[in-house]
Formats: C-alpha cells, structure tokens, sequence
C-alpha cells in the first residue's frame, strides 16, 4: 500500500506563486515516474508535469515555463514550484505515481 500526502495548496493573486508537495510512503520506496495532474470544475483531469527517477520532465502545454516540477533526493517526493499563476490555473491538484497511485488533492485557487 503506497499513501501520498500532499501539501501546499492555497488561495493566491494572479501573479503568484506556490510551491506544492508530494511525499510518498508505505510498501514501495522508488517510483519511475512522479508528478502532478489537476481537475478544474467541469473538466477532464488533465496533465501538469512529470519528472522520471531519471530527471526527464512533460509539461502540460498550458503550464510550461511557468511551471517547474523537481523530485527530492530520495526519490519519494515530488515538488511543484508554479509561478505567474492564472485564475485558470484554479484547480484541485493531484499528486500522481507510476503504479497508478493518487492523493487525495490539493485545491489552488487564483483570484483575479
């Protein structure tokens, strides 16, 4: 059993920032791939960004070069640094693991 807890959600202003967190624990203690995908209301849950054990990273098209996703050193935990955020970056944010493990979600909202 793999748990993933993430933190770091909030309300900002457009043109701010947060920085999200993933840590994971329980039966597995690597994962290849780690990243984050978000729901906004009334649409598909949809990409963010992913980071393999190996450093590659995807970016969804809507985020890049705002947006940067980075693993820790052990490889159990992911981050999400998102700047210059948008009201339609406003969504429930989801840590993901290869493995097909979920958190529960973190809301981000962007006020305008």
């Amino acid at each position: 059993q793999v748990q993933l807890v993430e933190s770091g959600g909030g309300l900002v202003q457009t043109g701010g920032s947060l920085r999200l967190s993933c840590a994971a624990s329980g039966s597995v203690y690597s994962f290849n791939v780690m990243g984050w995908y978000r729901q906004a209301p009334g649409k598909q849950r949809e990409l963010a960004a992913t980071i393999t054990s190996g450093g590659s990273r995807m970016y969804g098209g809507s985020v890049k070069g705002r947006f940067t996703i980075n693993r820790g050193a052990a490889l159990n935990s992911v981050y999400l640094q998102m700047n210059s955020l948008k009201p339609e970056d406003t969504a429930v944010y989801y840590c993901y693991t290869s493995g097909n493990y979920w958190g529960q979600g973190t809301q981000v909202t962007v006020s305008s």
